[in-house]
């Protein structure tokens, strides 16, 4: 019998110390970098440009930026769906071949020193990461939107965020008079808000990253708020260079956020995403994500640092 108890009480130990690996092995995956950004300034009424992909011509809120040094205006996408900010590769040769001289560019490195503006505000970093992505510019046509990389939500725990989508203008600001603020969660730099549809209470992503889709979420949910028999919307996505599918149909619903009740006109589901993604999805505790569109109709206010927010 003491055999036994020792095997049973091995294999319990074994077990607890394989959870507990494997909790400290995900929570390092999903654990952001620290927050390293030097941001100094307020940034005030930047206008927001839309991006347009396959129909969708929310497909992505670009903001205005100048590097240092360079006198021409580009443009990085404000995804709230990701925990740092930073740059692509291919954009920034092409700057580098034109302004070798204001910019410090190894094509072998992962990292960048850079200091960008937007308004009066000046973010900077000696170690931006630079990812493998993006196309190169024809610095020549003054007619393209030149997209250079993501402004992530490091930015936006440095400083009150206030996204007027109905003016469609955005602001970056050290403080705020706003009053009757609310409750979200901000998880390793993910925002969090605490939604209901009808009597189901949910936890969603907000995740700018998606910004022509109100609400996303798995295929059951999007059966049971779709309006039956009417025409299903479907697009292909790109995350990061993984494939999808997007699939979106009309819906008629409320959704409060907060005390905010807003109109849900459409709801979206996507085949195609990775298990870790899904497994992200799982361990964070969120229901569903929702994008820009939801918002297009009001202001949003955010104040990561202190967790709250408001919409009007």
């Amino acid at each position: 019998m003491k055999i036994f108890k020792k095997i049973a009480l091995s294999l319990v130990v074994l077990i607890a110390l394989s959870l507990l690996g494997g909790y400290l092995y995900f929570n390092k995956k999903f654990t952001p970098p620290e927050n390293n950004l030097k941001v100094s300034g307020i940034a005030q009424d930047i206008k927001i440009q839309w991006d347009s992909a396959d129909g969708n011509s929310l497909a992505a809120a670009l903001l205005p930026i100048r590097l240092k040094g360079i006198d021409r205006t580009f443009y990085m996408q404000l995804d709230s769906g990701s925990p740092t900010t930073f740059f692509y590769k291919k954009p920034l040769e092409s700057i580098h071949k034109k302004f070798h001289d204001k910019i410090e560019f190894n094509n072998q490195e992962k990292q960048i020193p850079l200091q960008f503006s937007t308004g009066s505000m000046n973010v900077a970093s000696d170690n931006f990461e630079l990812l493998d992505y993006g196309s190169a510019l024809n610095l020549n046509n003054d007619k393209e939107d030149h997209i250079i990389g993501t402004i992530g939500t490091d930015l936006l725990e440095k400083r009150i965020t206030v996204l007027d989508f109905k003016n469609e203008i955005c602001s970056f600001l050290e403080n705020s008079d706003e009053k009757d603020w609310e409750a979200l969660e901000f998880k390793k730099r993910k925002i969090l808000f605490p939604a209901a549809v009808g009597n189901q209470k949910l936890k969603l992503l907000y995740d700018s990253g998606s910004s022509g889709y109100e609400l996303i979420t798995n295929k059951e949910e999007w059966k049971k708020y779709r309006i039956p028999g009417e025409n299903i919307k479907k697009e292909k996505g790109n995350s990061w260079g993984n494939m999808l599918t997007v699939i979106s149909a009309p819906a008629q619903q409320t959704i409060k956020i907060g005390s905010s009740t807003l109109e849900l006109s459409e709801i979206t589901y996507i085949e195609g995403t990775s298990k870790m993604q899904n497994l992200l999805m799982k361990t964070s505790g969120m229901q569903g994500m929702i994008g820009n569109k939801l918002f297009l109709n009001h202001q949003l206010i955010l104040d990561c640092k202190n967790e709250k927010f408001k919409i009007k």
